[in-house]
């Protein structure tokens, strides 16, 4: 898509980079997240440094059942399935295939944005309600991620809509 230096070309831009900003930082805490848990795997003794208190303590969640395969994959496909991964593994790769298609133009990625990020803000509140009513904790990267995903789906439907308006003018 081709700016030339309107109002909607500056949004754009400005969407995009928040976007990039956000996946990156997605990418970040999904990788600690990693971290953490296979730390944790590793040594039960390793204590995180999201880990407050009992009740508020990342490894903890990321740990538990639901730490992996959502807590669904391994009805699906056993729970020593290579597909039954942590489910940061999972976040790496939707922080990155959404900051690449949100970096790309054209309707086809921007509607890949929008359908991934509905889709994650879905599995953040299933996940959401996992953390508070069964696990009872409290976890700072989950519910950071949470955020960042609620916020990329609002870049994804302006980036969306911005793009039409963008269409718009280069067809007049």
């Amino acid at each position: 898509m081709f700016c030339f230096g309107t109002s909607a070309c500056d949004r754009l831009r400005i969407i995009r980079i928040s976007n990039s900003f956000l996946c990156a930082f997605g990418v970040v805490l999904s990788i600690y997240a990693y971290h953490v848990e296979t730390q944790k795997e590793r040594d039960s003794q390793y204590v995180a440094m999201c880990d407050v208190s009992a009740h508020m303590s990342c490894s903890k969640v990321f740990t538990s059942r639901f730490g992996r395969g959502f807590g669904l994959l391994q009805y699906i496909v056993g729970r020593e399935s290579p597909y039954n991964q942590p489910n940061s593994v999972f976040g790496i790769f939707f922080y990155a295939t959404v900051l690449i298609c949100g970096l790309l133009p054209g309707k086809l990625c921007g509607v890949t944005c929008v359908l991934m990020s509905a889709l994650s803000n879905v599995g953040s509140i299933y996940l959401a309600c996992i953390l508070y009513f069964v696990l009872h904790d409290f976890c700072f990267v989950c519910v950071t991620t949470y955020v960042i995903n609620f916020f990329l789906l609002i870049c994804s439907v302006f980036r969306l809509r911005t793009e039409g308006v963008l269409a718009k003018q280069k067809q007049q």
